[in-house]
C-alpha cells in the first residue's frame, strides 16, 4: 500500500535537550493514523516536523513524497492543518472566512459543501465573534479542509469539546475519510483513538514503544479474557472450568460473583461451557460480560513505568519543544 508519510529515525533535540530521540512509522494513503504518548512525550513536535513548522535534527522525513523542511508552497497546498489553538479574524462572517482561505487555494470545496460537512451550515452568515468554542474548533476544521487537502494533520482537535460535540466531530472525521484524505491524528482520550484510527504508534520517551491497531496494540487481541457473571448465593458446586482461576465475590444482595479469567483462544469453549452449566443446572447468570484489557489499560501499561530518559530543557524553547 503507497505511503502518504513515512518517517524514519526521527530526532529533533536543542542543544543537549531531547525532544524526540528516535521515531519511525508510516502512514497508508487514506489511512487514519494516532498518535498517543503523555504530555511532553514528543507527539506536538513530531506532528510540526511532519507539517513543516520544525526542523529535524536527524533521521528521514516524507510527506506526500515532500521532505516538509523544503517543500514550500506546493507543498503546502496539498495538506491541512488544525493546530491545538487557532484563531481567525473574528469580524468576518463564517462564510466569508472561508471563502478568504478557499482563495489562497488552487483548488477548493464549495462553501456550502464544508460547513455542511461541518455542520455549520446554520452559522454560516454568523460572525467569528459569536461562535461557541466547539463551534470555532468545528470552523478551524473548514479551514483545514476547504483546499481540499491530501494530508490533515489534527492536534488534539477535541480537547475541551462536551461529549456530544465530541461526537458530532468523530462523524466529521469520517466524513473526511470518506473524501479520500490521509488523518493524522493526536488524542489524548482512548475512546476517540479506538474510534477514529485504523492503526495508533504510542509514543513515550521520543520513541514508538507500540504500534498496531486499537484491537491488536500491545497484544491486547490476545491478552487474557475475564467472564463474569452473577450467580445465586450458594448455588451448587460449579465445574472445574479445566484448570482456569475460578474467583467468587461475595456481594450484599443475596448474589455472588463468578469470575473466570481465560486465554482469549479459550474465550469461546469457556463461555460455552459456563453457559451449558448454567442451563442444565438452572441458574440464571446476571449481568453476564466478557471483558478484556481496554485501549486504555493497553496505553497505561505501555508508558506509565517507562522513565523519561530525555534531557530536561532549560531554555524556553526547549520546554516548549517537549510537547
Amino acid at each position: 500500500m503507497t505511503a502518504a508519510i513515512e518517517v524514519s529515525h526521527l530526532s529533533k533535540s536543542y542543544g543537549s535537550s531531547i525532544a524526540v530521540s528516535d521515531i519511525s512509522f508510516s502512514v497508508a494513503v487514506g489511512e487514519v493514523f494516532c498518535l498517543l504518548g503523555p504530555n511532553g512525550a514528543g507527539k506536538t513536535t513530531t506532528t510540526e516536523i511532519l507539517e513543516g513548522y520544525r526542523q529535524r535534527s536527524g533521521g528521514r522525513v516524507s510527506v506526500l513524497g515532500f521532505d516538509p523542511a523544503t517543500g514550500g508552497r506546493a507543498f503546502r497546498e496539498r495538506i491541512g492543518i488544525v493546530l491545538q489553538e487557532c484563531g481567525v479574524q473574528d469580524d468576518l462572517t463564517v462564510a466569508e472566512v472561508i471563502d478568504m482561505y478557499a482563495s489562497y487555494a488552487p483548488r477548493r470545496m464549495r462553501t456550502d459543501d464544508v460547513v455542511e460537512l461541518v455542520e455549520l451550515d446554520a452559522k454560516v452568515t454568523d460572525r467569528v465573534r459569536h461562535l461557541s468554542g466547539g463551534q470555532r474548533r468545528r470552523l478551524d476544521v473548514a479551514l483545514a479542509v476547504v483546499g481540499l487537502p491530501e494530508v490533515i494533520f489534527l492536534d488534539e482537535p477535541t480537547t475541551g469539546f462536551d461529549p456530544a460535540a465530541r461526537r458530532h466531530s468523530w462523524a466529521m472525521i469520517r466524513s473526511l475519510c470518506e473524501l479520500g484524505t490521509t488523518v493524522l491524528l493526536t488524542t489524548h482520550f482512548m475512546d476517540e483513538a479506538q474510534a477514529l484510527a485504523d492503526r495508533i504508534a504510542v509514543i513515550a520517551g521520543g520513541e514508538v514503544v507500540a504500534e498496531g491497531t486499537p484491537e491488536g496494540l500491545g497484544g491486547r487481541d490476545r491478552a487474557q479474557t475475564t467472564i463474569a457473571a452473577t450467580i445465586p448465593r450458594g448455588t451448587a458446586p460449579l465445574p472445574a472450568f479445566g484448570a482456569l482461576p475460578t474467583a467468587i465475590e461475595q456481594s450484599s444482595d443475596g448474589e455472588e460473583q463468578l469470575l473466570l479469567h481465560c486465554p482469549a483462544a479459550d474465550t469461546t469453549s469457556v463461555l460455552h461451557q459456563l453457559t451449558g452449566w448454567a442451563l442444565d443446572s438452572g441458574v440464571e447468570l446476571g449481568s453476564l460480560s466478557v471483558t478484556r484489557p481496554t485501549l486504555e489499560d493497553v496505553y497505561l501499561a505501555l508508558t506509565q513505568d517507562r522513565p523519561d530518559t530525555r534531557s530536561i530543557p532549560t531554555t524556553n524553547e526547549g520546554q516548549e519543544a517537549l510537547r
